[in-house]
């Protein structure tokens, strides 16, 4: 990875710094620039600018409402509010310019389940509905009415995401936040948190690697997959590690007809389309704690484990070629597979966004407002996250989030 040419901080304390400038730290940044109107000064430390190996870059940028988790319905449905009136939402920072058209295509998630998991999947429906989602269950005769091209076989049905679900324009989401942020007073610096000085029960500053140490009233840990890095300068432990996860973009020699949603197969592998092409990806064979630094890909993922899930769920899929492929990182808590959210304990200014185990894009609306209330309000006032705090970590109490992809 380039060493970005490091930008030293303008001031020698600020209220809020916040250590990561993708997607979940600007939106901390930006809701508190709207709640606070320059009240609070906030700095935001970025390694790389460029976003060249940010998850939020890199992810497969999409948002849904099927969980097995009420909170995480209710947290995709913020999302999507924001996500549909963020041109609107953005306009005043960009005068003179269009706001970011975060594209948003709502063709639905598509989630295969086996014969032993209906009634399981009809719970999830209905509590998805209950909350308001507009989740319906298909059975087989059903799937292959509305989805003529899927092979349903060996499946009990499926559940559809018909409205409120699908994809968009990631980097167009970070834009965004990072826009409105700086216009409400937040800095942005190219530097790296080196370490933090803690002193009993707190951290008062942070050391930068161009030298400088900045004092800080509220210490924010928004690293993504090196939060435990960060946590670490403080003497603090997560169960956060760098998981890669590898995409394919691919051509198809046959069209597959009709609207198609972002279909999850039995195995984990995952299809949807773009434009006339198709995004595809896994939870792959090699999972496991990967090197910060490694964005090495494993084409052999696709050849050995993807396109033969692909062939069998639909077989128009026969004939593939492989355009482009690229790695990301997940932030992968490996407790409960979600977010870490609050301040620690015992450590009281040290403020955790971290461990979305690959849904941080679609959650950072919502954590970005709520760590914005801890901070400015001193607890929740619209989504009750506490739930995600920090206190089941050395408990060892799981808040299981079952639908992972």
């Amino acid at each position: 990875m380039p060493i970005p040419a490091y930008v030293p901080p303008r001031r020698s304390a600020y209220d809020v710094v916040i250590v990561g400038g993708a997607v979940v730290g600007s939106s901390v940044a930006y809701w508190l620039g709207e709640e606070t109107r320059g009240r609070l000064s906030v700095l935001v430390v970025e390694r790389d600018s460029t976003y060249e190996f940010s998850s939020t870059a890199l992810s497969t940028s999409a948002i849904r409402q099927q969980y097995s988790n009420p909170i995480n319905v209710r947290i995709s449905q913020f999302g999507v509010e924001i996500i549909r009136g963020f041109a609107e939402r953005m306009a005043p920072y960009f005068p003179g310019e269009a706001p970011p058209d975060l594209g948003f295509r709502e063709h639905g998630y598509l989630y295969c389940c086996p014969p032993e998991g209906v009634e399981a999947a009809k719970a999830r429906v209905e509590m998805q509905r209950s909350l308001g989602a507009h989740t319906v269950f298909l059975d087989p005769p059903a799937l292959r009415a509305q989805f003529p091209w899927l092979n349903t076989e060996d499946l009990g049905g499926a559940s559809w995401g018909a409205k409120a679900e699908g994809w968009f324009d990631s980097m167009g989401l970070l834009t965004g936040f990072r826009r409105g942020a700086r216009a409400l007073g937040a800095e942005y610096i190219d530097n790296c948190v080196t370490g933090l000085r803690r002193e009993g029960d707190r951290v008062t500053a942070a050391r930068l690697a161009t030298g400088e140490e900045v004092a800080c009233g509220i210490l924010v840990n928004a690293a993504g997959p090196r939060a435990r890095q960060v946590a670490e300068m403080a003497g603090l432990a997560i169960p956060v590690e760098p998981r890669k996860r590898y995409s394919f973009v691919f051509a198809s020699a046959n069209p597959i007809p009709g609207q198609m949603p972002n279909v999850i197969d039995l195995t984990g592998t995952f299809v949807r389309p773009e434009g006339e092409l198709f995004l595809t990806g896994n939870t792959p064979g090699d999972d496991g704690p990967a090197d910060y630094d490694d964005f090495s890909p494993r084409h052999q993922e696709f050849e050995e484990a993807i396109w033969p899930a692909l062939w069998h769920r639909i077989p128009a899929f026969d004939a593939l070629r492989v355009l482009r492929a690229w790695t990301g990182h997940y932030e992968y808590n490996t407790l409960d597979h979600n977010g870490i959210v609050g301040f620690h304990p015992e450590v009281g200014n040290f403020m955790f966004a971290n461990g979305f185990s690959g849904h941080g894009l679609q959650q950072s609306p919502a954590v970005g407002r709520a760590v914005m209330e801890l901070i400015v309000h001193g607890g929740f006032r619209t989504l009750d996250l506490s739930p995600f705090a920090y206190e089941r970590i050395p408990a060892n109490r799981p808040f299981l989030e079952e639908a992972v992809i």
